[in-house]
């Protein structure tokens, strides 16, 4: 992938595209969800979207995409990045990297766009963003275990991700504990046949953006699966702020063909997100 100067300067200053309109501090997650402890960052970042932080906070799934980390850091005054390390020490040893020693970041003469880590996502935003350039960096790291496909967090490892839940939480004074009641959740049906899902409650119920559809009653259920590896559909990132779609249509009964915004409730007992699609 190759973007021009001018193409990738007006991304970045495309209003429309703001990461974090809410406030001034962006915590992002990144790693691999579908490797084993790589996956430590997002789900650091889904524990923190459950708990509840403020509307100054601004908590992103980063992924794997590292040029999407420099876009979604415009404007910051402060940002924090977890994510794993491979350097051989202890599993579950955490390193945290102060904006001091951020300064001598890579180049990124000759980088393939696959290659982008969290260095080269700071190095690229600094000669993206200029002035909208966060000036309060802090990156934590957590050495890694096991990378197998599939695999939840080690022990090691996940004790290590809540250790620094609680340091971000220190650093960003957030409370412990959870914030009140968040607003009912919505989906939207569209008229070609797609389930369209905000980017907070993908991340939050489908974080591997694979699901299996069902209709019971007059409800569709959506049913999170462990990877796209196990079948089922899949959800595709639509737009820079991380909403998914799927097209959903052979999912539903004959006949049924709803269109535009229904509530959808999640189903603690049945592991499902519950859509209404009656009349």
């Amino acid at each position: 992938m190759t973007l021009s100067v001018d193409d990738a300067r007006r991304i970045a200053l495309d209003d429309s595209l703001s990461a974090h309109p809410n406030g001034q501090t962006v915590v992002v997650g990144c790693g691999n969800l579908l490797r084993g402890d790589d996956a430590v960052g997002p789900i650091l970042i889904r524990h923190l979207w459950e708990e509840g932080v403020p509307d100054s906070v601004t908590i992103v799934d980063g992924g794997t995409a590292g040029m999407d980390v420099a876009f979604k850091m415009r404007g910051a005054r402060r940002v924090v990045i977890v994510d794993a390390a491979a350097t051989g020490a202890e599993p579950g040893t955490i390193y945290r990297v102060p904006g001091e020693e951020l300064e001598d970041l890579p180049s990124l003469d000759g980088l393939h766009m696959h290659q982008f880590r969290w260095d080269h996502a700071l190095s690229f935003g600094r000669w993206l963003l200029g002035d909208d350039y966060p000036d309060d960096i802090t990156v934590f790291l957590i050495e890694i275990e096991s990378t197998e496909p599939g695999a939840s967090l080690t022990e090691r490892v996940e004790t290590s991700m809540h250790d620094v839940k609680s340091l971000v939480r220190d650093m960003l004074d957030v409370p412990t504990e959870p914030a009140g009641p968040a607003e009912a959740p919505t989906v939207e049906f569209t008229a070609d046949g797609s389930l369209r899902l905000g980017a907070d409650l993908a991340a939050r119920h489908f974080p591997t953006d694979a699901l299996v559809a069902t209709t019971r009653g007059d409800e569709l259920w959506l049913l999170p699966l462990i990877g796209p590896e196990n079948g089922g559909l899949l959800l595709k990132q639509r737009n820079a702020a991380g909403d998914r779609s799927t097209l959903i249509w052979e999912a539903l009964p004959d006949g049924v063909q709803p269109v535009g915004e229904r509530p959808a409730i999640w189903d603690d007992q049945q592991g499902a997100l519950r859509i209404a699609i009656g009349a």
